[in-house]
């Protein structure tokens, strides 16, 4: 009894199958490519990848580490962070950028060599054959594979492409009010440019960075109710700006 009713379904099921599967031209399946060459199906292979990996690209920067690492939940680790950076920062705005990479180089260098050379004297006293002392870190596999590669350009490919449309919206005048905004803000950093250099800024920008996030968190409540009381004001004066021109006023009555 039960080969009659199998035997009726069978049509269906392979109606359906088809439908969910249609046949890719030249023969076989979508999954496969039995009728292309070796290098068409790797480079088709490829442009899936690239199609699939771009709707869910990679972060550069993982978030909860930025936030953990600004935020000082790790003291050792932030502190090691800001301080080299710091000293980096002071470095170069003391001498030159060669100057800097070179004395950081030397003193890499004569750090590893020292340890080696000490290292190689005390085995050869104590007559031990302990090995290379940064042999766990030598046999540490550092290469970078092709996806990971992928990964992390079309994470920045998604950046890059924000970043060029925001400046063609800006440099075009998609929005009157913004590329004015733009325009006073370069006004603006023209007197700050005049007072600081750029290393002076990049210094100021990590103190605040490693500053202002942990004071923020400590007097969250009063800071939001004073951010709130300014943005109302600025909001108020931009809705004044935009009634007074006539191209904005029009554009939003539509």
């Amino acid at each position: 009894m039960a080969e009659p009713s199998a035997a009726t379904q069978s049509p269906s099921v392979s109606s359906s199958s088809s439908g969910a599967e249609p046949s890719a031209p030249g023969g076989g399946s979508p999954g496969s490519c039995p009728a292309l060459g070796a290098k068409s199906c790797g480079s088709s292979c490829a442009d899936s990848f690239v199609s699939s990996s771009s709707s869910q690209p990679v972060s550069l920067f993982p978030t909860s580490q930025v936030h953990d690492l600004i935020f000082w939940r790790d003291v050792k680790k932030t502190g090691f962070v800001f301080g080299t950076t710091l000293v980096m920062l002071l470095s170069l705005a003391a001498f030159s950028v060669i100057s800097v990479i070179s004395y950081l180089i030397l003193a890499l260098l004569s750090v590893t060599i020292s340890f080696r050379v000490y290292k190689s004297v005390i085995q050869a006293v104590q007559k031990s054959e302990e090995g290379h002392p940064f042999k766990a870190y030598l046999d540490v596999d550092i290469t970078l594979s092709s996806e990971a590669f992928h990964n992390y350009v079309n994470a920045a490919m998604v950046h890059i492409n924000r970043a060029l449309k925001l400046i063609i919206r800006l440099f075009l005048v998609e929005d009157l009010v913004d590329s004015l905004k733009l325009a006073v803000f370069m006004w603006l950093m023209t007197y700050v440019g005049a007072v600081f250099n750029g290393i002076t800024l990049l210094i100021l920008a990590e103190l605040l960075i490693f500053s202002v996030p942990i004071v923020y968190e400590k007097y969250k409540t009063q800071i939001d109710h004073y951010v709130g009381i300014a943005r109302d004001q600025t909001k108020s004066i931009v809705e004044k700006i935009q009634a007074k021109l006539p191209g904005i006023a029009k554009k939003k009555a539509e």
